[in-house]
């Protein structure tokens, strides 16, 4: 995908914007499996939740960088193997105090940011991800992006963002490198 802006009124399946280069994905509902799958480029906002491996091998790409933001939750595998980019969960449906569910978040990641509205259990993050609050430039981001998602299915930007988030970075750039060195 290289540039159009598509709007589905209703849910999506599987690899929705898989190896996009840039554009617009709207969902007026739910997508299913890999949604942004290797995405390079682009926008893809969901309305409500997303299954399995949301976010996989997203990566910048030529002075593009990857979008997916999530009004619900997801399911286990969040951002996993994820090269750059920007991945936000916003937990829209969740009760207050209510976790997130998805399990092994970012297993794998090596780059990018992933931005999680409210909380997960220490558990759920894979092994090679951190945790920290936000900071300045996270603000930044997080209001741009928040904005846009906002505008597009008429939601209150400003109120998403009165909540706590937190975010999710690599500890390590090669996770699994010292596991191939010869």
């Amino acid at each position: 995908m290289n540039g159009p802006r598509i709007i589905v009124h209703g849910n999506a399946q599987d690899g929705c914007g898989n190896t996009m280069n840039e554009g617009e994905v709207i969902v007026y509902g739910h997508d299913e499996d890999i949604i942004g799958l290797s995405a390079r480029g682009g926008k893809i906002f969901i309305q409500e939740d997303v299954g399995y491996q949301a976010g996989i091998h997203m990566k910048e790409y030529q002075g593009k960088r990857p979008v997916l933001v999530i009004g619900g939750t997801a399911q286990d595998f969040l951002g996993e193997y994820r090269a750059e980019g920007i991945l936000i969960c916003l937990g829209l449906n969740l009760r207050e105090g209510e976790y997130h569910k998805a399990e092994f978040i970012g297993t794998g990641m090596h780059g990018g940011f992933i931005y999680i509205r409210g909380n997960v259990e220490d558990y759920q993050p894979g092994k090679e991800v951190g945790v920290a609050e936000l900071e300045e430039n996270g603000y930044r981001i997080l209001h741009q992006c928040v904005s846009e998602f906002a505008a597009c299915f008429s939601y209150d930007g400003e109120a998403i963002l009165g909540r706590k988030f937190m975010k999710l970075f690599p500890r390590w750039l090669r996770p699994y490198g010292r596991l191939y060195a010869c």
